[in-house]
């Protein structure tokens, strides 16, 4: 049901990456029951908010120092810490994510290994190793198979189907399906018009 030409009629991506990425959309769309226009508009208009066009599948942390403070705010209080980790990604992730959601301590260097992975970003150790149990996929000792089909589009199908997010597409509840996405609704007028030209691409056929 997805194809390289509705990726591109949808507005979803470019005409190289729609050739990169269809068949795996396709694969994980029939595994997890993605199977009817809702469906199928809201995972791509999702998916490629969230990758930037499916180009985008790790994690970006190169962030300056005021970046730091307003996004980690807790973990850099201020301007001092901020600047001895500034435009560092693999510092700042470590520090991030260290002894929470299954990683080991700022040194063990789980932050970074398990920063945001695939094209609705999995993040932490706990995370990469529950979606590694559910399909077979090494995420624990590679998750940079999470950066490229077909890995990454499993991983999304995955998080979508143990959220049961076909239920709100069905409803055509965007609202919900961001929040569940995103923990909140940043980006939702983008998600929107993606989601309204995949609607209108599915129904010209």
């Amino acid at each position: 049901m997805i194809t390289a030409n509705l990726l591109v009629k949808s507005g979803a991506c470019s005409a190289g990456k729609a050739q990169e990425w269809f068949q795996a959309l396709d694969d994980a769309a029939t595994k997890y029951q993605i199977n009817n226009d809702k469906r199928v508009a809201m995972f791509i208009a999702q998916l490629g908010h969230e990758s930037g066009g499916f180009q985008a599948t790790v994690e970006n942390l190169n962030y300056n120092p005021a970046g730091l403070m307003s996004v980690f705010g807790k973990y850099f209080p201020n301007l001092q810490v901020a600047n001895a980790y500034a435009r560092q990604p693999e510092k700042i992730a470590n520090r991030v994510y260290a002894n929470r959601m299954g990683n080991g301590d700022e040194a063990s260097g789980d932050g970074w290994k398990y920063r945001g992975h695939g094209l609705i970003q999995l993040t932490g150790k706990d995370n990469h190793a529950t979606f590694s149990a559910a399909t077979g996929v090494d995420a624990v000792n590679h998750p940079e198979l999470l950066e490229k089909p077909p890995a990454a589009a499993e991983s999304a199908g995955w998080f979508w189907d143990t959220r049961r997010l076909n239920d709100f597409c069905d409803a055509g509840d965007i609202i919900t399906v961001t929040k569940r996405i995103n923990g909140a609704t940043n980006g939702l007028d983008d998600r929107q018009a993606r989601y309204s030209r995949a609607l209108s691409a599915l129904a010209l056929g």
